[in-house]
């Protein structure tokens, strides 16, 4: 009877113990598809932590479990509530068991969707930071080729200045020089004389050219 009462009692702190632990075992696999969630309730890893502890529950209530068949093989020590209290921790033990195993597998799932979603964000970070990258670099394009054209109009603007400048100058070149023409009218008619002159020397020369020619060709004949 003794024997009986403590692995009762064990049995049963050990389920109650199970139970809690499978419970937030459970709730742990929406959490493994929301890393922020999974961060906020503690270690990502508190999971494998809670598998572990559940896996050597459930060795230690088999074992108790066994004891407890070994009991009920002799029924004739037992009260038929007893007998019926080794049963049900029985079939209570075979129930949990095949719960951890549904829930591992939906851990599993979870995990694998959290994988790829955690992949897919990656992938569309790396994207928007590669595009992020690619605007920067054509908006410094555009950036250099403005300050090229604004630098090209600024030289534009000084060369029609210097250009402006250099007529100025030469118009009042110009203005001077007529200016002293005017105020040196004999100038005008110094340069007439010399042009003059120089028609006139052009004429004789070209006359004693022909007659020298002339005389030249009759001597030539005679």
């Amino acid at each position: 009877m003794s024997n009986y009462d403590q692995l009762h009692r064990q049995c049963r702190t050990l389920e109650n113990l199970f139970d809690a632990k499978l419970t937030s075992y459970s709730q742990l696999v929406a959490s493994l598809s929301r890393p922020q969630d999974l961060e906020a309730n503690g270690s990502p890893e508190r999971w494998k932590d809670l598998e572990l502890e559940l896996d050597d529950l459930s060795t230690k209530l088999q074992e108790i479990n066994d004891q407890l068949g070994e009991l009920a093989s002799k029924p004739e020590l037992l009260s038929t509530s007893m007998l019926r209290a080794i049963q049900r921790h029985r079939e209570l033990h075979q129930d949990n068991v095949r719960e951890l195993k549904r829930t591992k597998g939906n851990v599993k799932s979870a995990l694998d969707q959290a994988t790829l979603l955690s992949g897919v964000r990656n992938d569309i970070d790396a994207y928007k930071s590669s595009a992020a990258d690619s605007l920067l670099a054509e908006r410094g394009r555009i950036d250099s080729s403005h300050r090229m054209t604004d630098d090209i109009i600024e030289q534009a603007y000084e060369t029609r200045s210097e250009f402006s400048r250099q007529r100025t100058s030469l118009t009042g070149i110009g203005t001077r020089i007529v200016q002293v023409t005017n105020t040196m009218p004999g100038i005008n008619n110094l340069i007439g004389m010399i042009k003059s002159r120089r028609r006139r020397d052009a004429i004789i020369m070209g006359v004693v050219i022909g007659v020298c020619t002339i005389l030249f060709l009759s001597y030539i004949r005679s």
